[in-house]
Formats: C-alpha cells, sequence, structure tokens
C-alpha cells in the first residue's frame, strides 16, 4: 500500500521520512556552490560519457563504424579520419551479431595491417540476456577506474522479455534505466549501444529509434548514422542531454568511415549542404553550394554573375520557399542556420539501479518517468 492508496493512513514514521526526504532538497547557493568535473568526450563531437544509443537501418554500416571507433579509442589514435584522441583507453566491444573470424578480418583492415591493439577487448558468442549485463558489470570492475568505451552490439540480441503486465513502453525505459545505471557506476565510462530503426519513416530522426520512446527517453545521448542505398555520403547526427544536437557530414569507403571535412567545424558546415541540396536540380544545388560558401548574403546578381545564370532571384525565392536558404532582407540570402558547437558540460543525476539483472527497482505497473 502506498500514499495514493489511502492517503489518509496515519504513518507512524511520518515524520523520520519526512525530514529524509526534505534533506534531499538543495537550496539555490547550495546547487550554485557544486563543482562538476567537464564532461568526458570518448571521441569528441559524437560519443561522451554516459548512456548511448548508435541508431540506423539494417546495413547502413553501424557494425563497421563502431569498430572503427573502438579501435581508436583503445590506441588513442585518430577517429572516423580526422577527430584526434588522448590516451589510449580500455574498450569492451560486444560484437554480438560477428564471429571472431569476421572480426577479426574486419579489425586487420580498418588498421592497415597494424596488430590489433591489446586494449580493445572482445567477445562474441555465449552472451544472453542474462549474462550481458553480469559481464559489463565484472570487465566495468577490472577497468571503470580507466573511463573506458563498453560497445553493445546490439540490444536486439539480447533485449529481455516485458514482465507481467508491464507495457512496452515501460519495459524499454526500465531496459534503458538499467544501462544507465551500469556505467553512472563509474563515472566518465560510456556504454554505446547499438539499436535499429524502424521502417517507418519519420520527420524527426530520433522518432526512427526502434520499439517505443523509452528506450530513447533514458538515453543520455543518440548518435544516429544516416546513408542511402547505394551512397558513400551520409550524415552522422548526434544529440544529448548534456550535448547540443549537430550534425557532420561523413563519407565510407570499404568499411571506414570518415569525416567530410578537415574537422568537425567543416563536416558540420558540408552536412548543411548535403541537407540543404538532397534531391535537387544540379542547377539549384550549385545556386545552395554557392551561397553556403559565399560568406556573406547573397543577392541575386552574385549567384548570377559567378554561375552564368539568368534569372537568378525566381531560383532563390524557390529555393527560400522551399526552406533549402533563409531570406535575411530584400534580395539577400543565406545558408540555413548552422549547427552550434557541441556542450562541454556535464551533469548526471539519474536514479541508481537495484534490483534483479534487468530490474531498475521497478516493477510491472510502477510508474516510470518520462524523458528530461
Amino acid at each position: 500500500m502506498t500514499d495514493y492508496d489511502n492517503p489518509s493512513t496515519p504513518d507512524p514514521f511520518e515524520a523520520d521520512r519526512s525530514a529524509a526526504l526534505l534533506a534531499l532538497v538543495k537550496t539555490g547557493d547550495e546547487l550554485d556552490s557544486l563543482r562538476f568535473a567537464a564532461l568526458e568526450w570518448h571521441v569528441p563531437g559524437v560519443i561522451p560519457e554516459g548512456f548511448g544509443l548508435l541508431t540506423g537501418p539494417p546495413k547502413v554500416g553501424k557494425s563497421w563504424a563502431v569498430l572503427g571507433m573502438a579501435l581508436a579509442v583503445s590506441t588513442g589514435g585518430v577517429a572516423l579520419g580526422k577527430v584526434r584522441l588522448g590516451e589510449p583507453r580500455p574498450v569492451l566491444y560486444a560484437a554480438l551479431e560477428d564471429g571472431d573470424r569476421r572480426l577479426q578480418e574486419r579489425s586487420r583492415r580498418l588498421i592497415a595491417g597494424e596488430p590489433i591493439p591489446t586494449l580493445l577487448h572482445t567477445v562474441t558468442e555465449g552472451v544472453t540476456p542474462n549474462s550481458v549485463l553480469p559481464l559489463i558489470r565484472a570487465w566495468l570492475g577490472n577497468h571503470g577506474h580507466r573511463r573506458p568505451l563498453v560497445v553493445l552490439d546490439t540490444l536486439g540480441k539480447v533485449m529481455p522479455s516485458a514482465q507481467p503486465g508491464e507495457s512496452a513502453y515501460q519495459r524499454d525505459y526500465r531496459i534503458g534505466g538499467v544501462l544507465k545505471s551500469v556505467v553512472r557506476e563509474h563515472p566518465g565510462t560510456s556504454l554505446l549501444v547499438v539499436h535499429h530503426i524502424r521502417k517507418l519513416v519519420s520527420a524527426d530522426w530520433i522518432d526512427s529509434t526502434s520499439g517505443t520512446h523509452g528506450l530513447a527517453g533514458a538515453a543520455d545521448y543518440i548518435v544516429n548514422l544516416h546513408r542511402a542505398r547505394n551512397e558513400d555520403r551520409g550524415l552522422l547526427r548526434v544529440t544529448g542531454r548534456d550535448v547540443i544536437e549537430n550534425e557532420y557530414a561523413v563519407s565510407v569507403a570499404e568499411g571506414t568511415w570518415t569525416l567530410d571535412g578537415d574537422d568537425l567545424a567543416e563536416a558540420a558546415h558540408n552536412a548543411n549542404e548535403i541537407r540543404a541540396t538532397t534531391g535537387l536540380s544540379d542547377r539549384s544545388s550549385a545556386i545552395v553550394a554557392f551561397v553556403a560558401d559565399y560568406g556573406a548574403p547573397v543577392a541575386p546578381r552574385d549567384v548570377e554573375a559567378a554561375l552564368d545564370l539568368p534569372d537568378a532571384r525566381r531560383y532563390l525565392a524557390r529555393l527560400a520557399d522551399a526552406g533549402r536558404l533563409l531570406k535575411v532582407g530584400r534580395g539577400l540570402y543565406t545558408p540555413l542556420v548552422p549547427t552550434v558547437p557541441m556542450s562541454q558540460d556535464s551533469t548526471h543525476n539519474d536514479p541508481s539501479h537495484g534490483g534483479g539483472i534487468w530490474d531498475n527497482g521497478t516493477v510491472g505497473t510502477a510508474s516510470l518517468g518520462g524523458r528530461s
């Protein structure tokens, strides 16, 4: 029985409980005095600390992408061909859709014949819904002090069933809460979980995450890999509670994913161009690219002179009406609003877990919090 069942029922321990609950409350000056470490980045701009999802359609190259980043983190080298990392960190890669032969072949291809790094720890078989969390916790017990990276590829291989009376949303949020609690026990650690997206197309890429919103709602950050079939260019999208949303242009060749640009800022600029020109004719794409590179608001006469294009005013107006350009004044146009830089601040204040392997302390129809 709870207070909600019969609020008039006297509680002999009410005074003690009230004091304990009020001790959880902080005053403004107490909140202001708290100091937190900077957000730990495993791959700057892409993988921060905490529990995250990497989503994308089947066969888009998610496993290649996470293996490439795992190899980079374990060597302290360069991720995505351009992002320089720091000191090498231990990495646990649970490649549950691969075997040792395939994982060895892919690793050797990605590191161009160099020895597979010792700090990359892999597991490909024998992992079940009942053993995956004990495995991760045991490994973190040995390596959690080194702010490691854990990759679970894929969640679908070890996703437990819903408990009796539990909705699909409650199951997904419970699972997300448990995964979050695993890394919360080891500050600076990141758990990146590979997950598929729905076949149903959604206007918001976050809504495409397979299952209910419960899993995405529990995640600290979400990375999405998008690429049209038979295309080698795509987008790497990132968002999260402590990570400002951004998109980066990427390309893939023989399994190796690389930023399309010299750095994150240029890749973000190129992502804007990809988004703005997708589905356009060659002429319209050339206009959008010219406006993006011009460095100042563009007038029709600028386009006409640079591209030898008569009637540029009509093209620019149509592109603005279609949301591909911004009209900022009479006869002046700019590219779409550029993405903002990533945040470096972090606080993680989520409930810790207790109970069974996939139980975060809630059962059945217990109330679950929503996405913050």
